[in-house]
């Protein structure tokens, strides 16, 4: 059991910064235009949405508070790149949405990301191993509490 849990510690701290460092040069390259990269996951997440998504959508989405997901999407509304609409299916909730522009803006963006995706991923890791990667990801989102 000591080993194990001495195992299972040392592969979170692994995976913990790696996933930080490559976050970190994520935020540091320069093609987020005017967008912070939390704005841009807003963007993604709602690109993935065709009827849009609550406020409460998000926040599990993008991994931020309540408060801190309406401050972002209020600055994207100001901006024009979401838009509010009614929720079909809840009449006091309201449905985000990509205005055209901010589908424009998410296309520009998440191409030029999903280029340097690329890069960071495949530097040191060959097809075989981000297929484990993916795999071994998905099992630890799959076995966490909701």
């Amino acid at each position: 059991m000591a080993g194990t849990a001495r195992l299972a510690n040392e592969a979170w701290e692994a995976l913990f910064r790696a996933q930080a460092t490559i976050a970190r040069e994520f935020e540091a390259a320069d093609i987020w235009g005017d967008l912070l990269p939390r704005e841009y996951g807003v963007l993604y997440a709602l690109s993935t949405a065709p009827d849009g998504l609550r406020i409460t959508d998000l926040i599990d989405d993008v991994l931020l508070t309540q408060a801190g997901v309406s401050r972002l999407v209020a600055r994207l509304e100001q901006r024009g790149l979401v838009v509010r609409g009614d929720d079909p299916d809840d009449g006091r909730a309201c449905r985000l949405r990509l205005t055209a522009e901010g589908e424009a803006v998410q296309r520009r963006v998440g191409a030029e990301h999903a280029r340097h995706i690329t890069r960071a991923m495949t530097r040191a890791l060959d097809r075989s191993q981000l297929e484990t990667l993916r795999d071994l990801s998905t099992a630890l989102l799959e076995g966490s509490h909701p």
